[in-house]
């Protein structure tokens, strides 16, 4: 049971900053403030209709000792649970923003990515993942400001022979420098046992 409450974490943390986790290659920083960030994610099936998150999912479907749990896991790793609106909360420092740990990640889960373009304002990307999950995504982030910013991500991926296409919309939006009790997001450990 550990194992799975790590890996849904993991999920959850990945979920909420994708312009990290996707970048494989050396991308610049993104233009944004370091500190708390609140961040909310909306799932769109193929037909472009609202879906319910997978990681929220599963989350409902666990006991209240194992939502404690992960929640302890999530919180170890600077990421506090979504609330009632299904809005996450996680520190982020310069160092998280200028880490190599978010693309070692991403390329020892089998992806890659390749930038179309990285401009102050917007980037684009494609980024193709031949591990466990075969996917391919092509995405786009638009920093508004260096307080707030918008991913659009569109993957097909197979899964035990079907093809889905699903696409991600995050919404991310500075609270402020001062991170509180919520320590630095932290890529290194993600995701291990």
């Amino acid at each position: 049971m550990r194992f799975a409450t790590i890996r849904l974490a993991a999920a959850c943390a990945m979920s909420a900053l994708p312009l990290l986790v996707l970048a494989a290659g050396p991308p610049p920083a993104p233009p944004v403030k370091p500190g708390l960030w609140e961040v909310t994610m909306t799932s769109l099936d193929a037909e472009g209709k609202p879906m319910p998150a997978p990681q929220q999912a599963a989350m409902a479907r666990m006991t209240p000792e194992a939502r404690a749990r992960l929640a302890d896991a999530m919180k170890a790793r600077g990421v506090v649970m979504p609330d009632e609106n299904g809005a996450m909360k996680a520190c982020m420092t310069k160092e998280s923003f200028q880490s190599g740990g978010w693309q070692q990640m991403a390329s020892d889960s089998g992806c890659s990515t390749t930038y179309a373009s990285t401009t102050g304002s917007a980037w684009k990307w494609h980024t193709s993942c031949t591990g466990a999950l075969k996917s391919e995504s092509d995405g786009e982030a638009v920093f508004s400001s260096a307080e707030n910013y918008r991913t659009k991500v569109t993957s097909t991926s197979t899964v035990m022979g079907s093809t889905r296409t699903s696409t991600r919309i995050v919404q991310g939006k500075w609270l402020g420098a001062d991170c509180g009790a919520v320590k630095p997001l932290t890529p290194n450990g993600i995701g291990k046992p």
